[in-house]
């Protein structure tokens, strides 16, 4: 698989990595990284503690209560640095210029130094709550240098750029010993929690795996005992059969909305071929990525005629590296919190408290709205 064009270091010691579109766009050239920096503490990334009452491991990042928060547009730390309009102070880009650009985060969650109890410690001395070190990876992934653009303005060219960096970076965090799960995700919107406007993503390598998807493999574990089948291949054939929530199909791909979609506004995209993640899709099925996804965001965005870009998290959720990994298959979730044009759909009581969800709206509802906006 072909990697990123250029690999640089920061001022602090993380790494920066370019990765271009066809033709390149002159990214490729390092640019040095001039900022006064020490090098970053990477046992900043706390730890993670076992909760008893549900078997769940909570991060514990204190430290990420600094992190940057809504800066103004000419002070955006991932713009270019000099960029037209910034305030002319470095970024954490120091390129003029880039396509897609990778960093490590500096906030991170998890970490490849990350510093905390060994094997066998625990909170307090009291064997119910075991900890470690909070060890993984946390990445920012810049899909534009444009601090205006938005997901779905992006162009197919560019698509391909952001498919082929999530499959390498998917491909390299896997790899890594202390890494269970890569988590590459999107959120979009000041209304999901977003504290830097620029056009981004993130990716979570995660040194446990999520219990959402602890939850799909007991579920996908269970199906295969009674049916034999694959339990995400079997949703996706059944979905294609009934056809009442699919919103579109290609070639390698079909997007639906599941029958019991938990938000006011949800899309899962799915490959015809058991894929484990993003690393293992074939050229063609990359390639007709780039042309489905986009469409998606951008009927996403015409789903309320009043909002211009809708506040979403998309997500790739991708087979664990090690244990169950025969058992996951890669899919994308799209969803917002809007369920009306100014109106959340707030997580209270029952979904907070008790996980115990309620759409705002149908599932059959969401897929015929999708397929109205298509162009």
């Amino acid at each position: 698989m072909r990697g990123p064009g250029t690999e640089q270091q920061l001022a602090d010691g993380r790494t920066l990595r370019y990765y271009d579109d066809r033709g390149g766009s002159g990214a490729g050239r390092p640019t040095p990284d001039e900022r006064p920096m020490t090098p970053q503490d990477r046992s900043r990334a706390g730890e993670v503690r076992r909760d008893p009452l549900t078997g769940d491991w909570v991060a514990v990042a204190a430290h990420r209560n600094d992190r940057t928060f809504l800066p103004p547009a000419d002070q955006c730390p991932l713009c270019p640095t000099g960029s037209p309009g910034s305030s002319g102070a470095p970024s954490e880009i120091p390129a003029p210029d880039y396509d897609v650009a990778v960093l490590d985060n500096r906030f991170p969650s998890f970490s490849a130094g990350a510093v905390g109890p060994g094997a066998g410690s625990t909170v307090d001395g009291e064997a119910l709550w075991p900890a470690g070190p909070a060890a993984g990876r946390t990445e920012v992934v810049c899909f534009s240098s444009d601090h205006a653009a938005s997901f779905g303005d992006l162009g197919v060219d560019r698509l391909r750029t952001v498919v082929r960096t999530l499959a390498h970076r998917t491909e390299e965090l896997g790899a890594l010993p202390d890494v269970a799960q890569v988590f590459c995700f999107e959120n979009r919107g000041e209304e999901i929690g977003v504290t830097l406007a620029h056009p981004h993503g993130q990716i979570y390598a995660y040194p446990y795996v999520t219990p959402r998807t602890q939850a799909l493999l007991r579920e996908a574990r269970a199906h295969r005992e009674r049916t034999g089948g694959s339990l995400l291949a079997d949703v996706l054939a059944a979905e294609r059969r009934a056809g009442t929530r699919v919103v579109l199909e290609a070639e390698h791909w079909t997007a639906y909305v599941p029958a019991a979609a938990r938000w006011p506004v949800e899309v899962h995209l799915a490959p015809h071929r058991d894929v484990p993640d993003l690393a293992a899709l074939e050229d063609a099925e990359r390639e007709e990525l780039a042309h489905v996804q986009l469409d998606l965001v951008q009927r996403l965005d015409r789903f309320f005629p009043e909002v211009e870009h809708l506040p979403y998290i998309s997500g790739w959720h991708q087979a664990p590296t090690g244990a169950g990994r025969d058992l996951g298959r890669l899919h994308l979730q799209a969803f917002s919190v809007l369920r009306q044009p100014g109106k959340l759909k707030y997580l209270a009581g029952s979904e907070s408290g008790m996980a115990a969800w309620i759409n705002d709206r149908t599932p059959e509802a969401i897929a015929q709205r999708l397929r109205e906006v298509a162009r």
